[in-house]
């Protein structure tokens, strides 16, 4: 549980306004958060939603403690209802169950919070259901709808919605934030490269996934220069039986991409931003035996990859294609 001012370090400009409408008690009914994945929209939203439900609050900040507030904390407060994807979309039945709960009154208060993620999933018939709450909210009724594409919301969805836009976490301010919960530097750096996400950072450290998949991708990338004819024995020994899942499959090419990047880096001399650090002597060595035109074309063959793998081709091809490519250059 973390305070308006603890989360404003991550996002001070959209912090500093909601607070500001918090003390003045000036919330719009709707706001439209705006942001990649990872940048603390569904956790600003929540926040959001227990200083406008707790009784206890001081300010704009909420007291943490109250049944309001861990009701929230645990996702189970009868008077906030959050609308996700069904499948591909968010469909119109959705919208009309939420109508109709909203059409009781607030369990605890009076008050009630509805959370839409990923609003430009919705139909176009829920999103026109949805738009007749914007345009006659039910006092007093806070909306908090979530995208990472405003573009795809309806126009008058967002006419009728704050807009709040949120910046990527600063890259040094995550990997600190990793470190503190016991992370080490090495893996906090691959994480924050990875994802800006905190919640999908500690899910990754649930296990030891992540340290044997960046072994796994090392190994691949030293390969590739000093022993090319092992590099298809090590996807089908090491690197299939290491990404299974299609999100794993995805995050083993985005390490890819990042041990490129680096290359790049270190044959440009920006080796400070390196994110395999440890492993600078290697990346210099292949720097020498390669150029920056060809470290910038092994990229575009993994970003290909990349598509291919989201056209459901079968991964060990995607893979052996993509080594193949980077080989012959």
């Amino acid at each position: 549980m973390e305070t308006w001012n603890e989360l404003k370090d991550s996002q001070p400009k959209v912090v500093q306004l909601l607070q500001r409408s918090l003390e003045k008690d000036r919330l719009a009914h709707a706001y439209l958060f705006e942001g990649s994945k990872g940048t603390g929209k569904k956790q600003i939203a929540f926040q959001l939603a227990k200083s406008f439900l707790c009784k206890k609050n001081e300010g704009a900040e909420p007291c943490l403690v109250c049944a309001d507030c861990k009701r929230i904390d645990h996702r189970n407060h009868p008077d906030v209802h959050i609308i996700e994807p069904e499948g591909l979309s968010i469909k119109k039945q959705q919208v009309e169950h939420l109508q109709k709960e909203f059409t009781y009154r607030g369990v605890e208060s009076g008050k009630k919070v509805y959370i839409v993620d990923q609003a430009d999933k919705m139909t176009a018939s829920a999103a026109n259901s949805l738009l007749k709450f914007l345009e006659e909210p039910t006092a007093p009724t806070l909306a908090v709808l979530m995208t990472e594409r405003a573009s795809s919301v309806l126009p008058t969805i967002q006419s009728r919605s704050q807009q709040l836009s949120f910046s990527p976490l600063p890259r040094e301010k995550f990997i600190e934030r990793l470190e503190k919960e016991g992370i080490s530097r090495t893996l906090s750096t691959l994480i924050a490269g990875l994802t800006q996400s905190y919640e999908e950072a500690i899910a990754l450290m649930e296990s030891d996934w992540i340290a044997q998949a960046r072994s796994v991708v090392i190994q691949l990338n030293e390969e590739l220069y000093e022993r090319p004819h092992q590099v298809f024995l090590t996807i089908q020994d090491k690197w299939i039986p290491t990404f299974k899942e299609r999100r794993e499959l995805e995050l083993g090419l985005d390490m890819i991409l990042l041990w490129l990047r680096d290359l790049l880096y270190t044959q440009v001399g920006k080796t400070d931003q390196l994110v395999f650090a440890d492993q600078q002597t290697l990346l210099e060595q292949q720097a020498l035996s390669s150029s920056q035109e060809k470290t910038s074309q092994s990229m575009s063959f993994v970003l290909e990859a990349k598509r291919h793998l989201s056209a459901n081709v079968n991964p060990q091809l995607v893979m052996e294609k993509l080594f193949f490519s980077i080989q012959e250059g």
